[in-house]
This record gives C-alpha cells, structure tokens and sequence, in this order.
C-alpha cells in the first residue's frame, strides 16, 4: 500500500516552502510508503525545482497544457497505488490528509475532501463561493453522481482506474469528466467526501481567468451529457 501525491504547482515556490514539510509530516502518521510529485509548468519562472530538491519531492515539468495538462501530467508518472491530489497554494490543509486516508481505506473509489459536506467550511471569497455553488449544481446531475462538492482538487483516487480513463478536458472541468469517466468505467463506483475548511491561498495570485472558465463550463455540459448517453469522442 502506497500513496502518489500530486502538486500542480505555478509559480508557487512560497507556498511549497511551507506546504511540503507539512504534507511530510501527515504523510508520516499514516505510516504508509508515499512519493511526492510537484508538477511545474513547461516553462519555469522561478526556483519551485530547488525547493523540491530541498524537501525531497519529485520535481517534473508538466507535458501538456494548461491545468488540466498538469494534471494529467502527474497521473501519468505516478507510481503508488493510491493518488492524492492537492492544491498547491496552501488552500488545502495537510491535516486532512488522515481524514481521507481512513476513509479511502472503507472501500471508497474516489474520497473527496469537500468544502460542503456537513461541517465541511470555505473562506473564499463571496463570488468565488457563489460560482462554485451554481457549478456544483449543474454538474451533479450532468455527471450523474450525489458527491456535493465536484469542483475541488483535493482528492485521493483508485490509482489503477485513475490511470484507465482518457481525460481530453483542457482545464478545470477535468476535475468533473475525471468522476464521469471513472464512473463509466466502474458502474459501482463509490465516492466518499471528508468535511475540510478550504483557506485562501497562501502567497501569489490565482491563475483562474474567469471568463475562459466559465466558456470552459459551458462546452463541457455538453460533452459530460452526451458521454453519459454513450456518445464516443
């Protein structure tokens, strides 16, 4: 039993800095082998390599494009048989990791550490929480599953499915065609959520753009319907 962290990480040297001891750490009470994998965009802009050299993490440039692209990119080289998926600006708590482990280990698929489950909490801002709410409950019913918080990265997979589904998303919604084609894969696929507090980023600025994102949306609600009724792409 073993577990493949990922970070997709752009220009965020600052929040690994603090980031990395403390998923070490909860790493560490699992008692479970574990590798940490930093995704870094293509073209660096700042010194993310060293930093990881200095906390023992696996430093790979990212292969594809945009946030998906990294995302992809750590599921392609990820070793363990477990995936754990992370934001990288500090928005997720490290201390969560324990909560979603042990949930994964009750025969869960998919464990997500959710913003909206009961005493799940978010601090983000006000629009961004109104945003994710409307996204939330579009995308319930277009994937077809009950988990009530589909937007968020934080989650530990089935490596083996994981690694069976061909992700053609470019951007934030492969976080939902992820769970759609894992669930098409796996009819009794099982999902799980764990209450987290979701913190603003640490240092730096997002690199969402609003208005790409929502175009973004609205393409994939038409994909996700028509995978779900069987049309091949």
């Amino acid at each position: 039993m073993s577990i493949s962290v990922l970070l997709l990480a752009y220009n965020e040297e600052e929040n690994l800095k603090l980031l990395l001891p403390k998923i070490k750490d909860s790493l560490n009470k699992i008692n479970e082998e574990y590798e940490i994998i930093v995704v870094d965009s293509a073209n660096p802009t700042d010194n993310t390599k060293e930093v990881c050299k200095e906390f023992g993490a696996r430093y790979i440039p990212q292969e594809e494009p945009l946030y998906a692209g990294a995302f992809k990119t750590g599921i392609k080289y990820a070793e363990k048989d477990k995936v754990l998926v992370l934001d990288a600006d500090g928005s997720h708590n490290p201390e969560n990791i324990k909560d979603i482990y042990e949930k994964f280990k009750q025969g869960y698929d998919i464990v997500i550490g959710s913003r909206y489950t009961t005493l799940g909490k978010t601090n983000d801002k006000k629009s961004s929480i109104f945003m994710s709410k409307i996204l939330n409950g579009i995308m319930r019913p277009c994937i077809g599953v009950k988990a009530k918080d589909i937007s968020t990265s934080y989650r530990m997979y089935d490596a083996l499915q994981l690694k069976k589904v061909n992700l053609m998303r470019n951007n934030y919604d492969v976080l939902q065609e992820v769970i759609l084609k894992m669930k098409k894969n796996n009819k009794e696929l099982k999902i799980g959520e764990v209450p987290i507090e979701f913190n603003k980023r640490m240092f730096g600025e997002s690199k969402r753009q609003t208005f790409k994102f929502i175009c973004s949306y609205i393409a994939s609600v038409y994909n996700f319907l028509l995978i779900r009724i069987g049309v091949k792409f």
